[in-house]
């Protein structure tokens, strides 16, 4: 649409189902590129992303033409048919349903890459759960601790 400017910045953070840790180094580079083409093919742009063995952080440039939810659930599902098909792990793979989505202003950009960047260092001091139990309160979202980890069944 013309004379439409935008500046959307979001840091999505979702997890493998059950928090499982399957997600191996060997396969984490792979998976980055695949999401990165998924993220790229939708028009929008890939600012930094990290997969952890239980769950992903992608920092995206969002263009108005696409909702965050389709975005993410077309990254989800992409990447588990991904996952599922090459056969990474012993069983089915799926992420948690849900995820995190949180607005990042252009002046802390550089930050945020940074902490997408250096997540396994970031994960020897604080568990995934505590950061995203503290990501939830210092945005003010409100939550039910019931529903946030979903135990597998």
């Amino acid at each position: 649409m013309a004379n439409t400017y935008t500046q959307i910045y979001l840091h999505v953070v979702f997890a493998v189902s059950g928090r499982a840790c399957v997600i191996s180094p060997e396969h984490r580079e792979d998976l980055q590129k695949y999401i990165t083409g998924i993220v790229t093919r939708k028009g929008q742009k890939l600012i930094a992303i990290y997969s952890m063995p239980d769950h992903t952080h992608v920092l995206v440039g969002l263009k108005p033409n696409i909702a965050p939810s389709e975005l993410i659930g077309d990254i989800k599902t992409g990447s588990t048919n991904h996952i599922n098909e090459r056969k990474w792990i012993g069983c089915h793979f799926s992420w948690q349903e849900g995820y995190g989505a949180f607005s990042v202003s252009h002046s802390h950009l550089d930050r945020v890459v940074k902490y997408v960047r250096n997540q396994p260092t970031h994960h020897r001091r604080k568990s995934f759960q505590r950061e995203y139990l503290e990501f939830l309160e210092r945005h003010h979202v409100p939550y039910d601790e019931r529903y946030i980890f979903k135990p597998v069944e």
